[in-house]
Formats: C-alpha cells, structure tokens, sequence
C-alpha cells in the first residue's frame, strides 16, 4: 500500500525552487530583447546605389576580320598533258602578261608537227599530179579526144586533192598550237597565289597548276555569322584597316553578299570592294572592316543591375513614395562588356538599383546612395 503525504508539495516554497524560477524569467528577457533586435533588423532598410533610367542614342558598330583578295583570279592550266621539265615561277611572284610560267617535255607535240608537215607536204605532190592531169583532161575535151567521164572523173580528183591539202594543213595548225601549249604563259598582269606543280611530274591536260590574283581591283572578303545581318546597317559603307597597321585604311562597300551559308562553318562571304586601295594592303591581308548600325534609344545598365526573375532577367526598381524594391523583369536587347542593353521593360524615369540588388527581397525598404544619377 503506497505512503501518500498528507499535503501537496510546494516547489515554489523552497529557495531553490525560487532561484530556478528568477533564472528562467531572466532567460525569457534576454530571449525576448534578441528577437525585438532581430525585428528591428529585419525592418531596417538597405543601402543601395540607384540610377534614373533614361534611354540614348546608341550607334552600335560591328567588326570582323577578313582578308584582301583580287577582284579577278583565274586558275592555269597546261592545255595538254605531258612531263614538266621547267617550272619558273612561285608562290608570291609577280608576271607580266606573256611570261613564261613552265614548260612540258614537247617531244610528243614535236612529233605530231614533223608527222603533220610530211602530210602537207604529201598532199601538196598529190594536188600537183591532180591539177596536171585536170588541165590536160580539159585540153583534150575541147578537142574532142577524151570523152566526158574522163573529164569528170579528173575533175573530182582534183578536187579531191584540194581537200586533202586542205586538212593536212589544218592538222598541221593543230599541232603547231598543240606544241605552243607545253609552254604555259601567264594570261595577266597579276601574282601568283597557289602551285601545284614540280618538276618531273606528269601532269594531266585542264589541270589547275598555278593560280594567278590579276593586278587592279581588291575585295576584302569576310566570313559573316547570319545573325549579324538580323540588325539594321546604316548604309552598305565599310570601314577598312589592316590588323597589323590600323593607320593603313580605305574605305569600301558591300558589292556581294553569297545567297547561301557555307555547310560546314554556318557562314555566309561577303565581299567588299576597296576603293584604291593603299600599297600596303597587299593580297592576303589582314583587313578589320567596321560597319555601324542604325542609331537607336536604348537603355543602357552596368552588369550589377541584372538579376533574374525565375528564368527571365530582371532588374530592381524602387518605388519613389514608398521607397519600396520590387522586381520587375526586362527584355535585353544585347551584352556588351560591363553593360547590358535594355530594350524592354523599363519606362524612361523609373529608378533602378545598380548595386546592392543581392541583399533585396520584395517589398524591402531601402536607402539610396545617388539617387540622382
């Protein structure tokens, strides 16, 4: 059977009791004075750095790379084939019209003028001997002492002979030309931009052995992304200038642009003429060409403004009369080195924060620093 006291105990009675009682209350009120401070400091408002939003004229420009080229190149064959034997010229120099760029084994083509000359010369005793016995045909018809089939028979002989001559001459014309053509001369002034050739080689009629860049007229030709053309160009002008020496400039203007993008570096050629082109802008240049777009409003913040508003970029605004932030997001038009362009989103006066954005939450109040940028 279990002893219970008669009365209650009572814990507060005691000291102890008492002195837990006082610890706990004090406990209590510093507890309370953190979560008032740490009101307090939820309340406070933040500093930040804000800028009234204004768009500007901007005149955007775009530059690329590419490279001098002649207006007109051809590429040189020999017309028929054969072994070379000489070869006098090579990449980088520069021809005259007429100069001899090398020259194939002409025992062949030689051949073919002796076998061409002997004919020719065949067929000329063959016209002699024809026209003998048509004048002689003739006489005695008018004589009475030959009959007609005679007569005509000598006739078409030597009309016949005639032919004859007349195609081994034009064999022999064939073969003259073919033996000039193991001579391969340049057809312009110009300088040589390629070879493929030795000597020793046998090398096969119409095919490519050097390529000649005719003297006068230059593009600089560039390899163009497709999106440069999504924005609007101020005009067709382009201004050119040599990597290597800025100072060595000339103006030009878009002459072609291909209809097709190239398969394997999804560009598109553009070609520029040069209007006289300096000394210096030799073939195979270097050449930066600078085209400037349409001027355009556009707003225009630092890297810091930018936040993001789930997956759309954003920026902060402060509201004037509450001096509340809230997040509002934008449509960027472009990134440039430490600025982003705005094109949408923004209404000129609104005030935005360019620094301190990483420490907002919405609704938060905040303090600027230069509001009046």
């Amino acid at each position: 059977m279990t002893n219970r006291s008669p009365h209650p105990i009572r814990l507060l009675r005691t000291p102890h009791a008492a002195r837990c009682v006082a610890a706990a209350a004090l406990v209590s009120i510093a507890l309370t004075g953190c979560n008032d401070h740490a009101a307090q400091t939820t309340t406070r408002a933040t500093l930040v750095r804000t800028t009234i939003v204004q768009p500007r004229d901007r005149q955007a420009s775009i530059t690329l790379t590419g490279e001098v080229q002649a207006r007109f190149r051809a590429d040189l064959s020999f017309r028929v084939s054969g072994r070379v034997i000489a070869r006098t010229v090579d990449v980088g120099a520069h021809v005259n019209k007429g100069d001899v760029l090398a020259r194939l084994d002409p025992a062949e083509q030689q051949a073919d003028v002796d076998a061409a000359t002997a004919a020719v010369a065949s067929a000329e005793a063959q016209l002699r001997v024809a026209k003998a016995t048509f004048e002689r045909q003739k006489a005695l018809i008018a004589s009475g002492f030959t009959t007609r089939t005679v007569y005509d028979q000598a006739q078409e002989g030597l009309r016949t002979a005639e032919g004859v001559l007349e195609a081994a001459e034009a064999q022999l014309g064939t073969s003259r030309d073919a033996f000039g053509y193991t001579v391969l001369r340049a057809e312009a002034n110009g300088v040589i931009t390629a070879r493929n050739l030795e000597v020793g080689q046998v090398v096969p009629a119409a095919q490519p052995v050097f390529s000649l860049a005719q003297d006068g007229e230059r593009d600089a030709v560039f390899e163009v992304y497709e999106s440069v053309f999504l924005g609007q160009t101020d005009s067709r002008r382009v201004t050119l200038a040599l990597v290597s020496d800025p100072s060595v400039a000339a103006a030009g203007e878009v002459r072609e642009i291909s209809p097709a993008i190239d398969a394997k570096s999804s560009t598109i050629r553009v070609k520029v003429s040069i209007e006289n082109p300096p000394a210096a802008m030799t073939l195979g240049s270097a050449v930066a060409g600078t085209v400037k777009a349409k001027a355009q409003q556009e707003i225009t913040l630092p890297w810091s403004a930018l936040m993001a508003a789930g997956s759309r970029p954003a920026v902060w605004t402060v509201d004037p009369r509450t001096q509340t932030a809230s997040l509002k997001p934008v449509t960027v038009g472009a990134y440039e080195a430490g600025q982003v362009l705005i094109k949408g989103g923004l209404e000129p006066g609104e005030r935005v924060v360019v620094d301190g954005g990483k420490l907002l939450s919405v609704g938060q109040s905040v303090t600027e620093e230069g509001g009046q940028s």
